[in-house]
């Protein structure tokens, strides 16, 4: 049998992988007792009232107790999962050990540091992450794919300097976009692959198809589940995680902010063939150009030329803030609820790398891989509702934010133009902002200076 002495487990508490948050829930396991671990490996899934977050165990060694099971809540700071770093791997050996060699292992060199995913801080160990050892691992059914996937499909995992680098999520967009990693030369740090390198791989007509978070049918409203009524008229479904945070979120804004909303209608036909031309734009090769992008500038050149809009309210010193930098938060519904990832200093951005961005800020959303750091210090807000072919809706504010835009779906419609009633590309926005700091002409300026750049794009030079 395997010996272990206490001296050489370690135990790996659970952290606050946001900021002041006090419990998460354990959504999957990837490992199981007796499964080798080593630094930098992914154990689990967490989620917390702001997103689901991957944790990395910081040792080597085997899994000795998992000490709570998938679906439970569990408080920061305790111990989840108990791991024997003696040896690094299970070993018919006595029952002594050096206590000095868990040490060391348990405790890499400082000033070595590897990057890590948001939410458990930075490694201290040169260590890259690799593959568990020895074939046959259970996993959950859950991970299994992830499971297969590291370990090639059973086989013994091969040594870590002939697999590719890439973290979680670029490994999935490159199945997704049918991109073989093993052919793709990296460009990140310590031969890392990158989702630009994934882009550059795959081919054009791949790279297209993935459309952004606010209008693909992945970040649609979850259908609800189809029950199967044996008798039971009502189902309970627990409120917790993202959705719990965010229903809290909107009650105290609803009721703190007094919201106010104003509309115009707006024909963006010009907008709509800007969209075309800059497809085809060299600048914006692999790149993601949509009306949200458009969007999104015009906001931001309507903040430029009003920017006392870009404010918060400070109840407790009585204040009003004004932000001397955009972080634009996009609304994006998720299986796990409504999140408002940001794009920190959009303001200072060119529309290249706004749309980069905005595809970067797509695609993790996409994976559900957003951390709780890119959710926050958000300034202003925009959100999509026209992807669900609504004309537009009355937005509730996001906490501590002033104001938000909702963009309501683009429709062929009878409009007047040059004295003539012809088809256009019409649509609705939407401007709901705190009256307490912003007032009917403020909030009328912005709006109406949206309106006018989407009407004639070329104001992005002028206004700019």
């Amino acid at each position: 049998m395997t010996t272990m002495t206490e001296a050489s487990v370690r135990e790996f508490k659970m952290p606050d992988v946001g900021e002041g948050l006090t419990e998460a829930e354990i959504l999957k396991w990837y490992v199981q007792p007796g499964d080798t671990v080593t630094d930098g490996q992914v154990v689990c899934e967490v989620e917390t009232a702001k997103a689901a977050v991957e944790l990395p165990i910081p040792y080597d060694g085997v899994v000795r107790e998992l000490r709570f099971p998938e679906g439970t809540t569990v408080d920061v700071g305790t111990a989840i999962i108990a791991v024997d770093v003696a040896g690094g791997a299970p070993a018919e050996a006595p029952a002594e050990q050096p206590k000095a060699e868990p040490k060391e292992q348990a405790e890499p060199k400082p000033q070595a540091r590897q990057p890590v995913l948001v939410g458990y801080g930075v490694a201290t160990s040169s260590t890259k992450r690799r593959p568990r050892k020895g074939p046959g691992i259970t996993v959950p059914a859950a991970a299994q794919a992830i499971q297969t996937e590291l370990n090639g499909h059973g086989a013994p995992a091969a040594p870590a300097q002939s697999r590719p680098l890439a973290k979680p999520p670029v490994r999935k967009l490159a199945k997704d976009l049918g991109v073989d990693l093993a052919t793709i030369t990296p460009s990140g740090p310590d031969g890392v692959i990158t989702r630009e390198d994934v882009h550059a791989a795959a081919a054009p007509k791949a790279a297209e198809a993935a459309a952004p978070v606010v209008e693909t049918p992945a970040t649609a409203p979850v259908p609800a589940p189809v029950v199967a009524y044996d008798g039971a008229r009502e189902t309970r479904i627990p409120v917790k995680g993202v959705r719990k945070a965010t229903a809290q979120a909107m009650i105290g804004s609803a009721f703190t902010a007094p919201h106010v909303t104003e509309f115009v209608t707006v024909d963006v036909t010009r907008t709509m063939k800007l969209v075309e031309e800059l497809k085809q734009d060299k600048e914006f090769q692999g790149l993601r150009v949509n009306p949200l992008l458009l969007i999104a500038k015009a906001l931001l050149v309507a903040i430029k030329r009003n920017p006392d809009i870009n404010a918060s309210w400070d109840e407790a010193n009585q204040e009003i803030v004004l932000k001397h930098y955009v972080n634009l938060g996009i609304a994006a519904a998720t299986p796990r609820g409504l999140i408002v990832p940001n794009i920190k200093d959009a303001h200072a951005k060119t529309l290249p790398q706004l749309a980069s961005a905005l595809g970067e800020l797509v695609t993790t959303a996409r994976d559900g891989k957003t951390s709780p750091a890119a959710m926050q210090g958000g300034t202003v807000t925009i959100t999509n509702v026209g992807v669900f072919g609504v004309d537009t809706g009355t937005p509730i504010l996001n906490p501590g934010e002033s104001a938000i835009l909702a963009v309501g779906a683009i429709k062929l419609q009878p409009w007047v133009h040059k004295g003539k009633v012809k088809p256009r590309q019409v649509t609705t926005l939407a401007l709901s902002f705190d009256h307490r700091l912003v007032d009917g002409e403020l909030g009328s300026k912005v709006l109406a200076d949206v309106a006018a750049i989407l009407e004639q794009p070329k104001r992005l030079i002028t206004w700019a």
